[in-house]
C-alpha cells in the first residue's frame, strides 16, 4: 500500500498443550530460529522470542495487511509439525488452542524486550498462569476461566 506508514507491535503468548514442560533447552534455540523463519516468510518482523519449557513469548512487528490470528495459526501449526518431524519428544507435540496478544507502544518496546529476555528469572517468582492472568487483567480483557488455559483440568483456587 503506497503512502501507508505504520508501527504496530504485538506481544504474543501461547503455551504447550496441557502446559506440559516439553520445550527442551537442548533444542529451544533451533525452535526459535524456525519460528523466526516462519515470521520472516510471512513478511513480518520478529523483534524477540523467548520462553519457558511450557510457553513462549514473541514480540512481533506487524504490517497492516497481516492478520494476527492467521500469523499465530501458521507459527503454531508449522512449528509443531517441525518439532514432530524432528522427533524431539516421544509422542505428539501440540500447542494449546488459542493465544494471548497484547499491543505494545513504541515507548514500551524496551521494557517488553527486557521482560521477554528475562523469562527464566521472572518465572522463579511467578507461575505462567499468574503471569497470564496479570496480562489479561492489565489489558482489561474479559475472560472465562474454563477457557483460560489447559492445565490437565485443574484450576487453582483463585480462579475457581
Amino acid at each position: 500500500m503506497a503512502n501507508t506508514y505504520t508501527q504496530l507491535y504485538v506481544h504474543v503468548v501461547f503455551a504447550v498443550k496441557g502446559r506440559s514442560n516439553l520445550v527442551s533447552p537442548k533444542w529451544k534455540e533451533r525452535l526459535y530460529q524456525y519460528i523466526s523463519g516462519i515470521i520472516t516468510n510471512e513478511n513480518q518482523k520478529l523483534m524477540i522470542i523467548n520462553g519457558m519449557p511450557d510457553h513462549l513469548h514473541l514480540l512481533i512487528g506487524l504490517k497492516p495487511d497481516c492478520t494476527l490470528s492467521g500469523l499465530v495459526r501458521d507459527i503454531k501449526a508449522n512449528s509443531s509439525k517441525w518439532i514432530n518431524e524432528q522427533k524431539f519428544i516421544m509422542g505428539k507435540f501440540e500447542w494449546q488452542t488459542g493465544f494471548g496478544a497484547f499491543t505494545v507502544g513504541q515507548s514500551q518496546l524496551q521494557t517488553v524486550i527486557n521482560y521477554i529476555l528475562n523469562q527464566e528469572n521472572h518465572h522463579c517468582k511467578k507461575t505462567f498462569r499468574e503471569e497470564y492472568v496479570e496480562f489479561l487483567n492489565a489489558y482489561n480483557i474479559n475472560f472465562k476461566t474454563e477457557y483460560l488455559l489447559e492445565d490437565f483440568g485443574i484450576a487453582p483456587p483463585e480462579l475457581k
